[in-house]
């Protein structure tokens, strides 16, 4: 590896630095800044021209000075070491041990910058996970080597629920469990203490690795960790053949560190000020995910993003949705009403949900049942939407039920415990449960084999 040393700056702007062009430099090379006192910090080229050297610094460049500043470059992309040993480990953003104990030793170095998964490559994702929470294994199914993300907002349980899904997601028909790979982008320590010790009393932490840029940790960083979090579940899950689940929270801190460098390099800012390629950067992350023919691991990713104002139409929710395959959609006006877990049926959707359902992967009567409570909770949110206008005794005795029908589905079906984990028998239960509220003529898109079958057992 050669290293060549450059002294001095042209400019320093934000969290970049700007240096004459002395070598050769490549694109995403890492490099070593030096302050007056030889304090070291990390960085890597972001642009270059004939002249000049655009760099990030991953960390403050408030004590950098233009005349004594030193830059080492080293000749090579970012890299992390790779082994089993990640397992049960927590590595700040950088890929850099945050647990106190040493960095893996390993001969194994992957550059963070992987690529998609070649489209030809790919196996379609068929494999049911069950997660115990009735609203996604029921309504939104999750299915391996999916990217379903979870849109959120500030102040709902999407922690809680993100770590729910840790401990509870399962393979149906197999004793294989998942291993976990976990990056957190701007948290708060109290939310990152909570992620450990969560992991920790569930007996879980050994089969984790855990990536964690602080909300005090410079925010350049943020850019930095889904890409090592995603290298090392390529790894599990190629090299080690891993069912690996990668949560990604939040999503949105990530963006607004994009935002931030693109803006301190004097970019055309795009919609809300987010940079044109926006777009690409997020299926740069996201399409990372998912199976590879001749391969027995997989990479199953769940990204959690906060949106801005609850406005699924910004950029990032929007942006996302258009890569992943569909959503879950937690819901404000559920939250209120202490449910948990808040999450709303009709703009959660699973686009994979068709392919991993039924007779052999869940149940016969899943994909109708599943259709059925979507179509009546439908109705159920008109006929609110009447009785406030109208009130409740114009309706008609149908319509009254459907109203029962919408209470017991929240009551029953969407609120669990955080701490209970359901079958996906238990799950279609409850639903064919509050099916029997309506008449039989309601049930209008269900089999009548399955109406008989399960619809009376359920009484």
């Amino acid at each position: 590896m050669s290293r060549i040393e450059s002294v001095g700056l042209v400019k320093i702007e934000g969290p970049l630095i700007i240096m004459e062009k002395t070598r050769p430099v490549h694109f995403d090379e890492v490099i070593k800044i030096f302050d007056d006192r030889r304090n070291e910090q990390t960085g890597k080229v972001l642009a270059v021209d004939e002249k000049h050297v655009i760099a990030q610094v991953f960390g403050y460049t408030s004590g950098l000075s233009i005349k004594n500043t030193n830059v080492e470059f080293l000749d090579t992309p970012m890299k992390i070491a790779v082994s089993r040993d990640l397992l049960g480990r927590v590595f700040n953003g950088l890929g850099e041990p945050y647990d106190g104990l040493p960095q893996i030793f390993s001969d194994d170095y992957r550059n963070i910058n992987g690529s998609s998964i070649n489209p030809y490559s790919r196996e379609y994702p068929k494999d049911f996970i069950q997660t115990g929470i009735s609203a996604i294994d029921g309504l939104t199914t999750l299915i391996r080597g999916q990217k379903l993300p979870i849109f959120s907002g500030n102040g709902l349980p999407h922690n809680i629920l993100a770590a729910q899904i840790v401990r509870q997601a399962k393979l149906r028909y197999s004793d294989d469990k998942f291993t976990i790979v976990f990056a957190a982008m701007g948290v708060k320590h109290d939310v990152a203490q909570y992620f450990i010790e969560n992991f920790e009393k569930s007996g879980v932490l050994s089969n984790v690795v855990m990536y964690l840029s602080l909300a005090d940790s410079p925010s350049v960083e943020r850019l930095i960790t889904p890409r090592a979090a995603l290298t090392a579940a390529e790894y599990l899950a190629f090299d080690l053949d891993m069912h690996v689940l990668v949560i990604l929270t939040d999503m949105t801190n990530y963006c607004e560190a994009l935002r931030e460098v693109a803006t301190s390099r004097g970019e055309i800012p795009s919609r809300k000020g987010y940079p044109g390629y926006l777009y690409s950067d997020l299926a740069s992350i996201y399409e990372r995910a998912g199976k590879i023919k001749g391969k027995n691991g997989s990479i199953t990713q769940i990204p959690v993003l906060s949106m801005p104002n609850d406005d699924i139409t910004n950029p990032i929710p929007d942006l996302t949705g258009y890569i992943t395959e569909g959503q879950i959609v937690l819901d404000r006006e559920l939250n209120q009403k202490n449910i948990y877990p808040p999450i709303a049926g009709l703009p959660s959707l699973s686009r994979l949900m068709k392919d991993g359902i039924g007779e052999g992967m869940t149940r016969e009567d899943h994909r109708e049942i599943s259709s059925q409570l979507f179509s009546c909770y439908s109705k159920v949110k008109e006929l609110r939407a009447l009785v406030a206008i109208i009130g409740e005794e114009e309706l008609t005795e149908t319509d009254k039920k459907y109203l029962e029908f919408g209470l017991e589905f929240e009551r029953k079906f969407l609120t669990q415990s955080p701490n209970e984990d359901r079958s996906i028998e238990i799950t279609l239960d409850i639903g064919w449960q509050l099916l029997n509220i309506l008449p039989e003529e309601e049930l209008y898109k269900i089999n009548r084999k399955f109406i008989d079958k399960y619809l009376k057992k359920s009484t």
